[in-house]
């Protein structure tokens, strides 16, 4: 029979257990791979009030926002120049839309659905630009966080929709759970860059996009919200220096140059757009903001903190907007008490 262990032994062993229980209950999390700041600024200046919500469509104000966001790889805005669209966006314009399109291909059992490469699709009220030829109705989208903008998607084929999933928005790598799926079906996942070529005048994305969910025929409370925080986000940032566009973005008719509709430069010649956008997730932490900033985007001679991020907050109000564009866009910063969650340059989301 084996020597059975002393009391000590066994005392000695239950007081590790414990002792090294009780560190990992205590261990601090590791900080998070980007500045922060705990809560936002009170403002300096005036701005709107707090718009009062429907009866029986209370604010969440006490529940937890952190990775209150579901992963995905890529976002495509759709630009439709309105700023509201039915409860189920694929169903606008009768089913006829990009929207309704994309859902279609990378959807819950569409061609190119893929649980390890999620291609979220949303629509936008920013405006498409204006087609060679006029006669031919296009639409445009911007690609997130690739920080690409295809300005012509024609609408009289499901060609240019095709050329858009496979140049774009597949994967360059399948994701390691796919290695026992066939060739054929391995190589349809994928992307190829060839398709690239078949959409004329994608261009990279400069701008600072300033992403506000105002999906009213889903849920009042973003419809009431976001008109008064796109308002603010554009004072705000003028207010800042930044050159705030709203005119559709021009391409040239000759395609031999892309170019940006182009005001007075801001710091560092910063130029930002504000847009409205479809049901995003979480309406009971009205306003829901996403911030995209480009990943050419500099402080001074440095390259920004986030450039190249998506940074996610609920609970926005008008009194938080001139805090959220000095501490994010201006200063790099996260305000970590309105955080959702985020995206970075390597499609990795950001938690705190």
């Amino acid at each position: 029979m084996p020597p059975r262990p002393s009391i000590r032994r066994l005392a000695f062993a239950g007081l590790s257990r414990r002792t090294f229980a009780h560190k990992t209950r205590h261990r601090h999390p590791p900080p998070p791979p980007f500045n922060t700041v705990p809560t936002c600024p009170e403002p300096t200046c005036g701005c709107a009030d707090t718009p009062a919500m429907p009866e029986g469509l209370p604010l969440d104000r006490e529940g937890p926002l952190k990775a209150a966001i579901a992963g995905y790889a890529e976002q495509v805005l759709v630009c439709t120049d309105k700023s509201d669209w039915p409860s189920r966006i694929e169903e606008d314009n009768s089913g006829d839309n990009l929207a309704a399109d994309l859902k279609e291909l990378f959807g819950r059992g569409g061609t190119y659905s893929d649980p390890f490469h999620n291609v979220s699709v949303l629509n936008s009220s920013f405006p498409s630009s204006i087609p060679p030829r006029v006669e031919v109705q296009t639409t445009s989208a911007y690609l997130l966080p690739s920080f690409k903008y295809v300005p012509f998607l024609p609408r009289i084929s499901f060609d240019s929709v095709q050329a858009l999933a496979k140049g774009f928005l597949l994967p360059k790598k399948l994701h390691s759970a796919h290695e026992g799926l066939s060739p054929i079906h391995r190589d349809r996942l994928t992307r190829k860059e060839a398709y690239q070529g078949l959409l004329p005048g994608v261009q990279d994305v400069r701008d600072v996009l300033v992403l506000i969910c105002g999906h009213g025929g889903r849920d009042a409370r973003c419809g009431i919200m976001a008109p008064v925080l796109e308002t603010e986000f554009k004072e705000k940032l003028r207010s800042e220096g930044l050159d705030v566009l709203e005119d559709p973005v021009q391409v040239p008719i000759g395609l031999e140059e892309v170019q940006r509709i182009q005001g007075s430069a801001g710091p560092e010649g910063t130029t930002a757009r504000v847009g409205l956008i479809s049901h995003i997730g979480g309406h009971k932490f009205a306003g829901n903001v996403i911030i995209y900033l480009p990943p050419h985007m500099k402080m001074g001679d440095m390259p920004h903190p986030l450039a190249g991020h998506g940074i996610w907050y609920g609970r926005v109000e008008p009194k938080n907007v001139e805090g959220i564009v000095k501490e994010t866009i201006l200063k790099g910063n996260v305000v970590a008490d309105m955080f959702r969650g985020g995206i970075d340059a390597q499609r990795r989301m950001l938690r705190i």
